[in-house]
């Protein structure tokens, strides 16, 4: 049982390093064609899809599709740490307070 957490753990680890590069190279491809073009938009502001919506999208329409994949890379980049981070933890938990 130890050594199957242990591999579990090992392959969640390598899954968000995996995932990390991914994401790294598509966000900064969307960030690249961004900053190439001038649009600038606080990080709060990535956050808030009511204000994406009001504020940055008007003021860069020709450029919203970027944004928006810029924007999806990132919250979805993090919503999988996140939860691979979580599903590291729980198996680490479970191997310390299974021996």
């Amino acid at each position: 049982m130890n050594v199957v957490l242990i591999y579990v753990i090992i392959a969640l680890f390598a899954a968000v390093l995996i995932l990390n590069l991914y994401f790294r190279l598509k966000v900064f491809k969307q960030y690249r064609n961004l900053v190439r073009n001038e649009v600038q938009f606080k990080t709060r502001d990535i956050f808030s899809t009511e204000t994406m919506e009001r504020e940055v999208y008007p003021k860069y329409p020709e450029h919203e599709e970027s944004i928006r994949k810029f924007v999806r890379y990132i919250r979805f980049s993090i919503r999988m740490a996140i939860i691979l981070i979580v599903l590291i933890t729980v198996f680490a938990a479970l191997l310390m307070f299974t021996q």
